[in-house]
């Protein structure tokens, strides 16, 4: 994947929805179908839109049978985020630690359920 191919794929709407949608269902994988029912899209444009992701190194793809189900490639987003962080900051520490601390992602800590004896 290059950043342009990355950027370029993020940048239609529909595909950022798309992508989005399979971020908030990862680890999870979902059937090519109900991506295009979700996004409100026919099933023929959602299968381009699914391609450029694919090639994009955006999302992954697995066949089972007859269906095809895509999930969210965080080594591929990973890869764009770390582009963007090296190439444009340049490693500058007044740019890069304010944008760190911003998406540093705050995981909910689960409570722990409590035993009934």
């Amino acid at each position: 994947m290059t950043a342009i191919e990355g950027l370029t794929a993020l940048a239609q709407p529909t595909r950022l929805q798309t992508f989005r949608h399979l971020l908030n269902a990862y680890p999870d994988r979902i059937a090519a179908g109900e991506i295009a029912r979700a996004c409100k899209v026919p099933h023929n444009t959602m299968s381009a839109h699914l391609a450029v992701l694919t090639r994009a190194g955006l999302i992954g793809v697995e066949r089972e049978g007859r269906m095809m189900h895509y999930g969210a490639d965080l080594d591929g987003f990973r890869a764009l985020m770390r582009f963007l962080m090296h190439d444009c900051c340049k490693g500058r520490a007044e740019i890069c630690a304010p944008l760190i601390a911003e998406f540093t992602c705050s995981v909910p800590v689960r409570k722990k359920a409590k035993a009934h004896v």
